[in-house]
């Protein structure tokens, strides 16, 4: 019989050569629909770790972190503290990717995860209808969600869509194009087998906690889908769905990152207990009152972030911290989304993957890029209103899309890479990150905007080529 530990904790010694395991008999683990919910659960539960080997749940690997340093939005304390000075410094190479945030190696093994759980729930006779939609949703949905970053991440992937170790291990890179075509074919079958209710973990209870996808959830990324594949028409679409969708509210600033928020669309509960009990954001980014350090405080807000605010912008009121060590002068901003640090407290916080914020911002890009300035000016003031701002004067459509993508910059920093998947996708990183990354002591390229595979992958995986410029 297959252990369900294996499900959630698969490593992935060899990158996308998955050792057969020879115990498994999926048979058992899909004939009843607690032991087949309990796989997608050990998902969950790994995304929702904030340790070494994930990229999520904003720990001391996450994408928010990584991205954050690659991007003008996060400033390292040390510029030449090695775990993290390659991605701020935008210097990486094969060999320093191996280390701390090894991305590649750490998703493919949850794909592996997901594509196991897709054919043993679709060849599973024995699940309830219902608990079968749901549990094939989520797992084509986690799918998705996995090649969204890594195409974000690398640019051009394998395309693993089975189990099997052998056809895997064989699999060249697939260009984005097709990467994004399974994606949306993926979310699109996600959101007709999704409940549209959230579910607890038995896969059929209906439950207060936003945690396991729903079919909003795959709504709610397909729309983002939409807008980086410039289908303007469709990400309107999606987001509005959201946006009408009456479950889901735009949150007091404060109350946007609470646990089962009114904002949030999907969450990741904290799986830790005492001072791990909250968000690895609230870890990591509330500083102490001695300010940044070389240890459990390595980086801070950057002045990108904190000078781009409005003058009355709320948000630097209640998401930006500051701190000013006696020892010195220098004051210290940080993010302040997540409020509770290594605090020993109950989970009142849980990590926001999706919030109704990003759609209305969607379809305000989406509208502005269809030209429908009016509708997409209406958008924007709606964020902009609870940040306390006025009206955008931007009225026509590139001085609207200007527009959004600084209230991008204000409203979604240091979430899960939003900002440095903005540069990318609207061919502005080159132009930014010319002059951003000679102040972090670095030198930008080009092909710095792409990760590059680490060399343990491409030494086990000859038919895979590395990335342009490393």
């Amino acid at each position: 019989m297959i252990p369900l530990s294996f499900f959630a904790l698969v490593s992935c010694e060899k990158f996308i050569e998955v050792d057969p395991p020879s115990t498994v008999n999926a048979d058992n683990v899909y004939s009843s629909d607690a032991t087949a919910a309990s796989v997608l659960t050990g998902i969950y539960t790994n995304l929702s770790k904030s340790n070494i080997t994930e990229f999520s749940s904003g720990g001391v690997t996450s994408v928010s972190l990584f991205a954050g340093l690659s991007a003008d939005e996060i400033k390292l304390f040390n510029p030449n503290y090695a775990t993290y000075a390659f991605y701020y410094k935008n210097d990486l190479s094969s060999i320093s990717a191996v280390g701390t945030a090894n991305y590649w190696g750490t998703i493919y093994p949850i794909v592996y995860v997901a594509n196991s759980a897709i054919e043993g729930i679709t060849s599973s006779n024995t699940l309830t209808p219902s608990v079968k939609n749901q549990l094939l949703g989520e797992a084509r949905f986690i799918r998705a969600f996995c090649y969204f970053y890594l195409a974000n991440l690398y640019g051009d992937v394998p395309l693993i869509l089975t189990s099997n170790w052998q056809t895997n291990s064989k699999l060249a890179r697939e260009g984005t194009t097709d990467i994004y075509q399974q994606i949306v074919e993926d979310l699109t079958a996600a959101k007709g087998l999704l409940s549209q209710n959230y579910l607890k973990s038995d896969g059929f209870s209906s439950t207060t906690d936003r945690v396991r996808p729903c079919k909003w959830v795959a709504s709610a990324l397909l729309a983002r889908v939409y807008l980086y594949l410039g289908d303007w028409q469709n990400a309107e679409m999606e987001s509005s769905l959201l946006i009408n969708n009456s479950s889901y509210k735009l949150s007091a600033l404060n109350d946007v990152f609470l646990k089962n928020s009114n904002e949030a669309i999907w969450q990741l509960q904290a799986v830790g207990t005492g001072v791990n009990s909250n968000t690895g954001e609230g870890k990591l980014f509330v500083l102490p009152p001695t300010g940044p350090n070389n240890g459990s405080f390595p980086v801070y807000l950057s002045d990108y972030i904190v000078n781009s605010f409005e003058n009355g912008d709320q948000r630097k009121l209640n998401w930006v911290g500051s701190v000013t060590p006696t020892s010195g002068t220098t004051t210290y901003y940080f993010p302040n989304k997540y409020k509770i640090g290594s605090v020993n407290t109950t989970p009142q916080e849980y990590c926001t993957v999706f919030r109704l914020a990003e759609q209305y911002l969607i379809r305000a890009e989406a509208r502005a890029q269809l030209n429908k300035p009016d509708d997409a000016q209406s958008d924007l003031n709606v964020i902009r209103s609870r940040a306390g701002l006025g009206a955008t004067p931007a009225n026509q459509k590139q001085p609207l899309l200007d527009a959004i993508m600084k209230e991008r910059k204000v409203e979604f920093f240091t979430e899960w890479g939003n900002r440095w998947f903005d540069l990318k996708r609207t061919n502005t990183v080159d132009a930014l990150m010319s002059s951003v990354t000679p102040t972090k002591g670095g030198t930008w390229q080009t092909t710095d905007q792409l990760y590059p595979i680490p060399k343990t992958e491409l030494d086990k995986s000859p038919q895979l080529i590395q990335n342009s410029g490393y």
